[in-house]
């Protein structure tokens, strides 16, 4: 018979922490802190096992386990020496969720469970506070009623805010007993009001509701949308964890705070964290009260004193804690303490959720200390995550107007429209406009506002709010606890301290690495690799297997991904280079006209400007492999659309309106991703590409000649189906080369290879492969023509596929490894059946994918090919699959 209820305290746990996916996350943690002997709250874990029954039996539990529910309690009232619902010495237990994989602030707790109006007298008895009894009251409806029974917590935060008007204070620690007595009363009234019945004074039944709601919580639209960005797969399920109540809300020796062993913003190695006096945990992640820091290094103007100074006992106790665990899980850690009279109790440990510049100085330190090795640096840190640091700062000397300032909470910049709702930053996005949203104090209902958003602004909330933890787990700017504004969501604006109004639209600028907040669009600098990045990367470099190159098409993508740590280019675009400047009319004149004469006359224009952008490119890849795709998208996408621009190119050109109107309509195709394109342009009129391969080998011979260069340019023939199309557009591309080298009076080795992108390509790849001496599969096109998706009108649908689980991820992001992939497999292992040397790489948005890079890894590829921000993801993805296969 299963086992669904796990037990800990007193220093004995029926678990440990190698069980998360049974106990989740923190059960499995809150059993090995009680292990190892840390101060923590008896208590015990239901299952992630009940929670899938739970959903399996349409809400219900599995039976059996109300008894082993009701035999662990029975062992935590000995423990807690309380009676669970016993009027003369009451234990209260906390009801929270833990899943396997952090999901902070995204699903449910209850707090002060077992008060009602018999238990609270014995907890005033026990406390000999009636004050902090009635607030532990008060907290306790106001959660239960929201996350049991899904009422609104505004109703009840209105009450509380009038009794504050009516007494004329500004803070919950002003009211006194008196006043949250009348409270719990005035609670228990519009609880009756709002769902017809009466407050539930029967602990059990309290209870088995909130176990009901943690679990329900699972499946709330934030969760499935947090689980859905982090790819958490939703059939893992969460374990609830009921424990023993200790109080930071009982007087001023009393306090609660979160901290992280390690900063989480930047990695730096100190103590990080907050904490409020005579408070429980809600106030300090919800953003209800400013927090307080616990240590006084950090300490900025203006703040309450520290924990070290006004806790000190406490506070040591809790850095030897900090020490303990980095030592015992050799990670940064979150960390969650309560202190009640003065002791010290650990409510929560977990990985913490750090920013990408934290992740890789925490992995570098911690390799510096002795914590971990090099290959346990490089695989602690998500390749994905990386893109975090691949994005633009605000540039230093760009003018800027300081409108107000908050909380550096999450770096980066961002700038963007204001909207004050999540949903309105998510249609906005929708709309392609970037935004920022701002809000009091973000909840997890604003998770895929958060996730649309450029960055994100908070009134209210410190370093560990929930805005501040999201924001940087998501890789978001983030600016929190900004007071110099005063939000007004009916009239959509917000007021600075100098009265300055935003509205909804205005833009503003974030600078989340130091919180400010700027008026307007600020300008920014792109970002460089070095330092800690630097040593991570080449720690990379030693361990993968792969090389990595970039899609560039310009010498300036090629210096950025160059930069970046790129081997190469593995896709040259040359139609990209056809739209700059004034070389487009040269393009059209050649689409117009009417004799191989006349095109060649054109084409002559465009030589020397391809023949230098070659160059810009070859120079910027001086050593390294550079390969050039020529022509792909049918013509039709080089002439104008509308009358007004056919006429001016009339003009320009010397023919008439109609005759350009009715070229552009004889060029016109139903399906032009099927139609006259790439290799089938060559063999129509193979002036095009010969001018091409003569510019390639021109920009070649010239550096080699002139400047000592060591060139092997790679020409590659786009869309291939038959190996007939390659044969016949290798020899016209040989007999160029080779007219071009002789010219020179150089010998240039060069290569003449093939995009695979299309199924019959691949399945016939051995053929292909007697006139190819390299592959690239262009897995862009070989997506749509293996599922028969347009990647330009899929996305109207593909959300649903993801959404209703008929697909696990859109095959564009991530390669389908049982479609797409085992065609790629296959072109791969009959090429090199014919070509044992045959080089093979994939050049399409997948080779910046961590999974997909792990495919072309695993498979025996020799490359992949990404866009230049992406290459140290590429760098990074393929040292974790080198590793995790060895």
């Amino acid at each position: 018979m299963s086992k669904f209820v796990y037990a800990f305290g007193n220093g004995e746990a029926d678990g440990d922490g190698s069980m998360k996916e049974l106990l989740g996350g923190k059960g499995a943690n809150l059993a090995e802190m009680t292990s190892i002997g840390l101060p923590v709250p008896p208590g015990f874990t239901l299952t992630t096992d009940v929670c899938k029954a739970f959903y399996a039996n349409n809400q219900d539990y599995p039976a059996g386990l109300r008894d082993e529910v009701a035999n662990a309690l029975k062992i935590l009232e000995q423990r807690m020496e309380k009676g669970f619902g016993d009027g003369d010495n009451p234990l209260l237990v906390s009801v929270r969720s833990g899943a396997r994989a952090s999901m902070p602030g995204m699903m449910d707790t209850v707090l002060n469970l077992g008060l009602n109006d018999q238990t609270i007298q014995g907890v005033i008895r026990q406390s000999n506070d009636s004050r902090f009894a009635y607030d532990s009251y008060r907290r306790f409806i106001q959660m239960y009623a929201n996350v049991v029974k899904g009422l609104n917590g505004e109703i009840f935060a209105k009450l509380l805010a009038q009794k504050k008007d009516l007494k004329g204070f500004d803070q919950d620690t002003e009211l006194s007993a008196e006043d949250l007595k009348q409270l719990v009363s005035e609670f228990k009234v519009s609880y009756k009001e709002n769902l017809g019945e009466d407050f539930p004074e029967d602990p059990q039944q309290q209870l088995w509701g909130a176990i009901g709601a943690v679990f329900g919580s699972w499946m709330t639209h934030r969760a499935v949308t947090y689980r859905k960005l982090h790819a958490i797969p939703s059939d893992w399920g969460t374990a609830v964890n009921v424990q023993g109540m200790v109080f930071g809300n009982m007087g001023d020796d009393c306090a609660t705070g979160v901290a992280f062993t390690r900063d989480p913003a930047t990695g730096e190695n100190y103590f990080y964290g907050e904490y409020l006096v005579n408070a429980q945990g809600e106030d300090v992640v919800a953003g209800i009260r400013t927090p307080q820091p616990i240590n006084r290094d950090k300490h900025r103007d203006g703040d309450l004193p520290a924990m070290e100074d006004v806790l000190p006992d406490s506070y040591l106790q809790l850095a030897n804690i900090r020490s303990i665990l980095e030592q015992h899980y050799k990670d940064m850690q979150d960390i969650e303490f309560t202190i009640e009279k003065g002791k010290l109790y650990m409510l929560q440990t977990r990985t913490g959720k750090r920013t990408a510049h934290a992740a890789i100085r925490i992995a570098v330190d911690m390799v510096a200390e002795g914590l971990i090795t090099e290959r346990e640096a490089v695989l602690r840190v998500d390749p994905d995550q990386l893109d975090q640091l691949l994005h633009p700062s605000l540039d230093p000397h760009a003018e800027k107007q300081i409108i107000a300032k908050g909380l550096p909470a999450s770096p980066g910049a961002a700038s963007g429209q204001v909207v004050f709702n999540a949903d309105a930053a998510e249609e906005q996005t929708r709309l392609k406009k970037k935004v920022i949203l701002v809000r009091i104090e973000t909840s997890p209902e604003d998770i895929h506002g958060m996730h649309a958003a450029q960055g994100i602004l908070t009134a209210r909330g410190g370093m560990t709010s929930h805005a501040a933890v999201v924001a940087r787990g998501m890789g978001k700017c983030c600016v929190s606890g900004c007071g110099d504004i005063k939000i007004d969501y009916e009239k959509q604006q917000f007021t600075t301290k100098s009265g300055q109004i935003i509205k909804r639209g205005d833009s503003i600028t974030l600078d989340g690495s130091v919180g400010e907040v700027m008026l307007g669009v600020v300008p920014k600098v792109q970002p460089e690799v070095s330092g800690y990045f630097a040593t991570l990367m080449g720690w990379s470099d030693q361990f993968r297997r792969l090389k990595v190159r970039t899609n560039a098409d310009t010498p300036h993508d090629a210096k950025v991904a160059r930069d970046f740590g790129a081997e190469g280019i593995g896709l040259c675009r040359t139609e990209h280079m056809f739209f700059e400047g004034d070389r487009i009319q040269a393009v059209r004149e050649m689409i117009l006209a009417n004799s191989l004469e006349g095109r060649k006359h054109a084409l002559d224009k465009i030589l020397p400007m391809q023949k230098s952008d070659f160059i810009g490119l070859f120079r910027e890849m001086k050593e390294l492999p550079v390969t050039i795709r020529l022509l792909d998208p049918p013509l039709h996408e080089f002439l104008p659309q509308t009358d007004d621009d056919i006429s001016e190119l009339a003009n320009a050109v010397g023919i008439r309106f109609s005759e350009v109107k009715d070229h552009v309509a004889d060029l016109h195709e139903f399906n032009p991703m099927l139609g006259h394109r790439g290799c089938r342009l060559g063999i129509t009129f193979p002036e095009v590409y010969d001018m091409q391969v003569r510019a390639i080998m021109e920009a070649a011979c010239e550096l080699v000649k002139n400047e000592g260069f060591k060139i092997v340019p790679e020409i590659m023939i786009p869309l291939i189906s038959h190996v007939n199309e390659l044969k016949i557009l290798r020899a016209n591309a040989v007999k160029v080369a080779d007219e071009v080298c002789a010219s020179f009076g150089v010998d240039i080795d060069y290569l003449i290879g093939t995009m695979i992108e299309l199924p019959r390509a691949a399945l016939t790849a051995d053929a292909i492969a007697r006139e190819a001496e390299f592959f690239s599969f262009g897995t862009n096109d070989l997506t749509q023509t293996t599922y028969g998706l347009s990647r330009d009108d899929a996305g109207h649908f593909l959300p649903d596929y993801i959404a209703r689980g008929v697909l696990k991820k859109d095959p564009f992001v991530a390669l389908d490894r049982r479609g797409v992939g085992e065609l790629v497999k296959i072109g791969f292992e009959r090429g090199r059946s014919t070509r044992p040397d045959l080089k093979v790489g994939i050049c399409g948005e997948h080779g910046g994918e961590p999974s997909s890079v792990a495919f072309c890894h695993e498979i025996g590829l020799d490359y992949v090919s990404c866009s230049p921000y992406r290459v140290p993801i590429a760098r990074l993805a393929a040292a974790h699959a080198a590793l995790q296969d060895t």
